[in-house]
């Protein structure tokens, strides 16, 4: 059999390769799957760990709040360099060795993070709480990328979503455990040892599974068709062949920029609900443009523009959004309101693809659109056109009827608040850290 130009085989191919080939499954995907779900899940833990209680973190090691926000902030700029690298990673190293170089940092990071309270005398202790989220850090972009590509190498056809949605929801499971966890154990400033040692251990944990039990990227049989050729472009011709995960980086990376910069502005500002109105707005004019021009051919460099609009407006919103839902549910505990706000923004996305796609169209003769489901050309046209739909009626909605009390602000300037009270005066002056958010 003569492979076309390339050696990558077409669909008849595939087809053709799919007789001859004896797909299979392995029990052994699951085991996979459970560490790369733990892993991601640790590793958010880790992230947000400080944020729930920044306060008594910062008087324990005299430090100022600012520095205690950027243990996390460090997570977005270390993604920038590292998401890069860590697509050439993926599909030049291979799974196995990327899950387990990225379970070593996750631990390493853990455990370098206490090394504070395990060695006495170290005058600069926010030089090892940098230095371990740093290590952490690094590890998040390969976390984050990995569901996908294991759901595509290990899992047949019609498990490959609930792996990836298991996978992928490991880390927004992570986050909600820290913001819940960590002031359930930091009562004190005696208790922030304990912390940080109960967090070491999911991190020790799947350190070992990841060394001990994955033992090959790849399984011996493909369990279909697609698995055989998912992975045989390098990594550059993969980013000009693969379009669409060109727009998905581009998304990723100008949605951590926009992040990282809007959460610095709005830290210093407090003009919560004014940049989530604004950033709502600016996204909803890009969807509006992404319905247009996704319906134009020839338009690769407009297109790969909007997804980095998309990302700069739309992905950058996201964590002030979630601070500003602390702001105005006050008393309501962080994670309590983080975790409803989480919870219904899944179910409405789930309610919103599930609609989207039923109203795909599937057409006979040659179409624009090149989404295919095995039987056809499908037009995403009218979908489109109600996604940005849907957003502009949400977006107006919000800058027209949306209008709240800083509730938790409000509370930390009053004299009387019994938060203030119970605090040691030199945490009463403090500024609110950042919701903790994915």
């Amino acid at each position: 059999m003569v492979l076309p130009a390339g050696g990558r085989p077409g669909a008849d191919v595939t087809q053709a390769l799919g007789a001859l080939w004896d797909y299979r499954v392995y029990a052994r995907r699951w085991v996979f799957l459970l560490v790369l779900s733990l892993l991601s899940f640790s590793n958010a833990t880790l992230w947000l760990s400080f944020a729930p209680v920044a306060d008594m973190i910062a008087h324990h090691f005299l430090l100022s709040t600012e520095q205690i926000n950027w243990l996390s902030r460090v997570y977005l700029v270390a993604s920038i360099p590292s998401g890069v690298v860590a697509i050439w990673v993926l599909d030049s190293v291979g799974l196995r060795w990327a899950t387990i170089v990225c379970a070593w940092l996750n631990f390493a990071g853990s455990v370098f993070r206490t090394l504070p309270f395990m060695v006495g005398g170290i005058q600069d202790p926010f030089a090892f709480l940098m230095g371990g989220q740093s290590l952490c850090a690094l590890a998040q972009s390969l976390v984050v990328f990995s569901p996908a590509k294991l759901a595509a190498l290990w899992f047949p056809e019609h498990q490959r979503a609930t792996a990836n949605m298991i996978g992928t929801m490991s880390n927004p499971l992570g986050i909600l455990v820290a913001n819940l966890l960590s002031p359930a154990l930091v009562k004190k400033e005696e208790d922030i040892p304990m912390m940080l040692g109960i967090y070491i251990i999911p991190a020790g944990i799947t350190c070992l599974l990841a060394t001990a039990c994955l033992l090959e990227s790849v399984p011996p049989t493909p369990p279909s068709a697609r698995a055989i050729h998912s992975t045989s472009e390098k990594f550059l011709d993969g980013l000009k062949l693969e379009f669409i995960g060109l727009c998905g980086a581009l998304f990723i990376v100008f949605g951590v920029l926009g992040a990282l910069v809007l959460s610095l502005y709005v830290d210093r500002t407090k003009l919560f609900t004014e940049a989530v109105k604004i950033g709502f707005c600016l996204t909803s004019v890009v969807c509006v443009a992404f319905a247009l021009v996704s319906q134009l051919q020839g338009q690769t460099l407009a297109l790969a523009a909007i997804c980095s609009l998309l990302g700069l407006f739309g992905f950058a919103v996201a964590p002030i959004a979630m601070e500003l839902a602390v702001e105005c549910s006050f008393p309501v505990g962080e994670g309590a309101a983080a975790g409803l706000i989480f919870v219904l923004g899944q179910a409405e996305g789930v309610l919103i693809m599930v609609l989207l796609t039923a109203l795909t169209v599937r057409r006979a003769e040659p179409s624009v659109s090149t989404c295919q489901d095995g039987q056809g050309p499908l037009d995403w046209q009218v979908s489109m056109l109600l996604m940005a739909g849907l957003c502009t009626l949400f977006s107006c909605f919000l800058v027209l009827f949306f209008h709240t009390p800083y509730r938790r602000l409000q509370a930390e300037a009053s004299p009387s608040c019994s938060i203030q009270e119970d605090m040691s005066p030199a945490t009463v002056d403090r500024e609110p850290h950042p919701a903790a958010t994915p």
